[in-house]
């Protein structure tokens, strides 16, 4: 039975690379680490890692990235098959890791997952520890700049929380997935989220801007220019696009397509300082895109999705309602036992034959396993 532990005082900081081959030596030897990472994203253009932490079940250290020339050693203890990686909500700690140190993770424990496969309605750590174990995660600096230096006593305690009882923890959650036979599912989900990696950007910047979807012609030639004035700005300012200027905020002009300061003073959201700051470059991109040729004009892509058959219509009712009855039973979230889009691709099979439907990409091997048989004779009744 493991322990929670306390930790009085301040945690140490790694910032030599001498420091951080010991405590890499110290990791490879251990059976499970509990790791974390605070990054800068709302404060900077270009998002990185600024602290890494990570504890043992006796000990953890906060390691600095900022004040070393590369994390290399960290690579093998985190890659290492033999060692399990405990982590809360990993998707994109393990994207930002290969992203900034090419640190590759290869056996995961995600307790956030094990929350979920639990049917734990609360699943975020702070409710977790407190729910558990009566520990009151501080998360007053959640959003704080963790590239600042030097960090805090607070800062330092409330980093090192998020890892130094998340061992602790991961034995109680893995013992109820083991009693629920459900381990393999996370073994499984932690595998893929292991191969996650950080994509960049392609294409125009309206495909990345919420609501976009709805705007056309000359409307969007607008709203890509005044994107790619706002990404020119946010870097020379470094400051993440969505502090510079709201998505929201460009998509009302892009829709209302001011011509002149005052008119650009009426828009929802647009401030004074946003209109002193941007407001020539603001009307000098609704110019661009006005002038945009007609052949010219941008065009969001449809997914041309083929009108639904009735019969796919009835197949997708079919399936829906006994995701909702199968989902009760067995104490499972609905939309993570079976999402909708695995749902849509189940209903527009040709046939109702197990094996054509355990082809499905993106179908997991437990869901196959669970539920695949039902799924064939649902598409059968229709």
């Amino acid at each position: 039975m493991s322990t929670l532990h306390r930790q009085a005082g301040t945690c140490e900081i790694i910032t030599t690379m001498a420091r951080l081959k010991e405590v890499a030596d110290i990791l490879a030897n251990q059976t499970e680490i509990a790791v974390d990472l605070e990054m800068d994203s709302l404060h900077h253009y270009r998002e990185k890692v600024c602290l890494v932490q990570v504890s043992t079940r006796r000990q953890s250290w906060l390691i600095d990235p900022l004040a070393l020339p590369t994390l290399e050693p960290l690579s093998s203890p985190l890659a290492d098959p033999k060692i399990l990686i405990v982590m809360h909500g990993a998707d994109y700690d393990i994207r930002s890791l290969h992203r900034d140190f090419d640190i590759e993770v290869t056996n995961l424990f995600d307790t956030m997952i094990a929350a979920r496969f639990l049917n734990i309605a609360e699943f975020g750590l702070a409710a977790l520890l407190n729910g558990r174990f009566g520990i009151e995660l501080d998360k007053k600096y959640q959003k704080a700049d963790w590239s600042k230096r030097p960090i805090s006593r607070e800062m330092c305690a409330y980093a090192t929380a998020d890892t130094s009882d998340l061992l602790p923890l991961y034995d109680q959650l893995r013992e109820e997935l083991i009693n629920k036979d459900r381990l393999p599912w996370l073994v499984e989900e932690g595998n893929l989220v292991c191969q996650a990696r950080v994509t960049e950007k392609d294409g125009p910047l309206f495909l990345y801007c919420k609501g976009a979807n709805k705007l056309r012609g000359h409307s969007l030639a607008i709203l890509e220019e005044l994107l790619q004035m706002r990404d020119s700005q946010s870097e020379l300012l470094d400051r993440p696009p969505f502090k510079v200027l709201s998505a929201d905020t460009l998509i009302e002009v892009a829709e209302t397509q001011p011509r002149s300061l005052h008119d650009l003073s009426l828009v929802r959201g647009m401030t004074p300082g946003q209109l002193q700051r941007h407001g020539t470059g603001i009307l000098s991109a609704i110019e661009r895109g006005i002038a945009t040729p007609e052949n010219n004009l941008p065009r969001f892509p449809r997914n041309g999705k083929k009108e639904v058959l009735e019969r796919v219509k009835e197949r997708l009712k079919n399936l829906k309602s006994w995701r909702e009855k199968y989902s009760h039973n067995i104490g499972l979230e609905p939309g993570l036992l079976a999402p909708n889009w695995l749902l849509e691709a189940i209903a527009d099979t040709e046939t109702a034959e197990k094996v054509e439907l355990d082809a499905i990409p993106g179908m997991r091997d437990w869901q196959k396993r669970l539920f695949s048989e039902d799924m064939a004779r649902v598409l059968a009744m229709v």
